[in-house]
């Protein structure tokens, strides 16, 4: 019961950072600038309600401007209110600097691909050909124990990583585009940084999550002996030069949306992790949000282009995930 509260607090968490920092899409989409609305904040300070009235207004103007208003009060207050959310809620959110631009400028969604979606669908380990219906759908999938016999599964640990990563020393400060570092909420600026940190403070002194691209070469095809592609996924389906490691203590990532090009799957490897999924802004009226989580064992297939997604890991447990794309 109490796993189940912490899961209904987190997910309300998210799914209210989520809609306060897409409400721009309104505004944005009308063509608005960033110079008008820090106009209309201005003005807004002085305002008189008594001297309009509302045939003056009802072409909504006044709508956009009380959007135009709180956007403006929610960039200046969105500090404050991070502060307010970790102290209310025992978590700190930051956006990043870019994901308005992103959000404006990402097309509107069909919201066919949400309609009527409660939760993901679980499947036993199934065969590709079995898997084809679902091969390249929208919906959230679940395929239990489908990466349990990896060697990965075993194998690949915190430990693995840094030494393999010491081996190689000039990957650990790559920071190219096609080689991402997410630190998240935590306070790491590159993988040197996360393999430097202490054994206490790995195993959970305070929370901590990272991500990267393992995008050198050498540490590719090391990692990838470790881990075929999924044997479910089509034939013809093409695994990218970069895949994805995520791990941490008692954490996960915001609420956010990718911008790549393909479906994503990815392997639990160690610990459970537990998914907040939300549709975009537009599809609000049509579709609703949920949570799920994934075990040890299991592959997770999410086309994170379309459902906003964040994750958490519950208080005490390590998790270890490796992610790539298909199409």
């Amino acid at each position: 019961m109490a796993r189940l509260s912490n899961v209904r607090v987190k997910l309300c968490d998210q799914i209210l950072l989520h809609k306060l920092h897409v409400l721009n899409n309104a505004v944005v989409r009308k063509g608005i600038t960033e110079g008008e609305m820090e106009e209309a904040f201005k003005r807004s300070i002085d305002y008189r309600p008594s001297r309009l009235t509302w045939t003056q207004w009802n072409d909504g103007t006044l709508s956009i401007l009380y959007s135009v208003i709180f956007l403006i009060a929610l960039f200046i207050l969105t500090p404050f209110l991070a502060s307010f959310l970790e102290v209310i809620l025992g978590t700190r959110c930051i956006v990043p600097n870019n994901y308005l631009v992103w959000e404006a400028t990402r097309p509107l969604s069909d919201c066919s691909y949400c309609r009527g979606v409660q939760g993901p669908i679980i499947l036993a380990n199934l065969s590709r050909e079995e898997f084809k219906p679902y091969a390249y759908s929208s919906r959230p999938i679940i395929i239990k124990n489908a990466i349990s016999h990896w060697p990965a599964a075993t194998l690949l640990n915190f430990t693995f990583l840094k030494d393999l990563y010491y081996k190689h020393p000039s990957a650990l400060d790559s920071l190219h585009e096609d080689c991402q570092f997410l630190h998240f909420k935590s306070n790491f600026q590159t993988l040197k940084d996360v393999f430097r940190m202490s054994e206490e403070f790995q195993k959970g002194i305070k929370p901590w999550y990272v991500g990267w691209s393992n995008c050198n070469p050498a540490i590719l095809a090391e990692l990838r002996k470790l881990y075929p592609k999924p044997h479910f996924l089509p034939e013809d389906a093409e695994m990218p030069n970069t895949d994805f490691v995520f791990l941490g203590y008692e954490q996960g990532a915001v609420m956010h949306i990718d911008y790549i090009p393909r479906l994503m799957w990815q392997a639990q490897l160690r610990g459970n992790k537990s998914w907040i999924l939300a549709p975009t802004p537009e599809c609000d009226d049509e579709c609703r949000s949920f949570s799920f989580y994934v075990e040890p064992g299991d592959a997770l297939l999410v086309d994170t282009r379309l459902w906003y997604h964040g994750t958490f890991i519950y208080k005490g447990e390590f998790s270890l995930t490796i992610q790539s794309e298909y199409g």
